[in-house]
């Protein structure tokens, strides 16, 4: 009889650890939240290198656990495995790393050739202090404001960077929220760019970009750390990392530094920065009230900033010869989803005229954005730290 009631305590103990004693309505949501992404990852092949790595870190932080059992497994709990790898992100180090993997792997010849471009992706960063005064107005503090806004950067990683800084408490949603606008570039921009533009705007050809020197790369890189930093030293974890990058590329004497960098350690970041972002995700920290707003703010400043850059355009052409017209429908790769959204343009104009190529001249407000989203994290920073 002994021998029974002790298996059966057993058994009764071993239950009261299993996921499915502790499973909660709230964990079954975001399991479904995560298979969702991971479905729009692999069907729909929306920026699986970021969805497939958070879709599954959803999965792994929401499998239910008994919280005071000390079992070091969860991503909130000092000393586990998972909360190690999450300091790559609460402590803000994965980011200036994804950035000198970007750098690395960044051709800035077309911006280089047409440095007007950097104007329209500063203009596409509207979205950022708009959904900042909104946010103000909704009763966020300043600082949590300051990290839901650059959301409208479509830059996760300066996302994250900034979060870690200003609002680690929100920095899971906040991380989410601008992984997902990344991805849902193609059904969000399009819609913005045919309802602001018309027919004769889409076919505006653009001359093509003048061939730019070796020099030329070499010193950008110089050039815009020396100005963006001196102008803005708050940013100097993400732009420097970012010009470092660009260096090691066009110096054309570290190409193996340069592989690297964009190559097997940018990989190895991504991976770990998209798992661990995903496992903070935890229903009881993630399904907030507070979440919903995040997301909406975000949704809001990423179509504020796609829309400004396309209203830049059209405004900047008023004052331009005819000659050199910018096509309009390059103003919203000024969000710095690179490549994504410069292929959007692209593809949008192909629409129109199947011999409009605009991919080359709309990577030039796309990687101006990269630099701009990280000038206007560096801002919030410097003024609400």
């Amino acid at each position: 009889m002994g021998f029974i009631d002790f298996l059966g305590d057993n058994l009764v103990q071993f239950w009261e650890y299993t996921g499915f004693a502790n499973c909660t309505l709230p964990h079954l949501a975001m399991i479904v939240v995560g298979l969702f992404f991971i479905y729009l990852a692999i069907k729909k092949n929306f920026e699986p290198m970021l969805l497939v790595p958070i879709g599954f870190g959803i999965l792994i932080g929401n499998i239910p656990f008994k919280i005071d059992a000390g079992l070091e497994v969860g991503i909130y709990e000092e000393g586990s495995v998972l909360n190690i790898l999450y300091q790559g992100v609460s402590a803000g180090w994965y980011p200036p790393l994804v950035f000198l993997g970007i750098g690395a792997m960044t051709d800035f010849s077309s911006l280089i050739a047409n440095p007007k471009l950097m104007l329209v992706g500063a203009a596409a960063q509207f979205g950022i202090f708009g959904a900042y005064m909104v946010a103000l107005a909704l009763g966020f503090t300043p600082d949590q404001a300051g990290a839901i806004a650059i959301i409208g950067g479509a830059d996760g990683p300066t996302a994250i960077f900034l979060s870690s800084k200003l609002a680690p408490n929100l920095m899971g949603a906040i991380a989410v929220s601008a992984y997902s606008y990344m991805a849902l570039v193609p059904v969000i921009q399009p819609p913005i760019m045919r309802l602001m533009t018309t027919k004769k705007e889409r076919v505006i050809r653009m001359k093509p970009a003048r061939a730019v020197s070796q020099n030329e790369k070499i010193m950008f890189p110089i050039v815009g750390l020396l100005l963006t930093c001196f102008l803005v030293p708050s940013g100097l974890p993400l732009l420097g990392m970012l010009f470092f990058g660009n260096l090691l590329r066009e110096s054309g004497v570290t190409s193996r530094l340069a592989k690297t960098a964009s190559g097997p350690l940018c990989d190895t970041i991504t991976i770990l920065l998209g798992v661990t972002v995903g496992a903070s995700t935890q229903a009881s920290e993630f399904l907030t009230p507070s979440t919903l707003g995040i997301f909406a703010l975000g949704f809001m400043a990423f179509v504020i900033a796609s829309a400004s850059g396309v209203l830049f355009v059209k405004i900047f052409n008023l004052v331009l010869p005819k000659s050199k017209k910018i096509n309009p429908l390059i103003g919203n790769a000024g969000v710095s989803a690179v490549p994504m959204s410069a292929r959007i343009s692209n593809n949008l104009g192909l629409e129109y005229d199947s011999t409009n190529y605009l991919l080359m001249h709309a990577m030039g407000p796309n990687v101006a954005g990269v630099i701009g989203s990280a000038v206007a994290a560096g801002v919030l920073l410097g003024f609400l730290s």
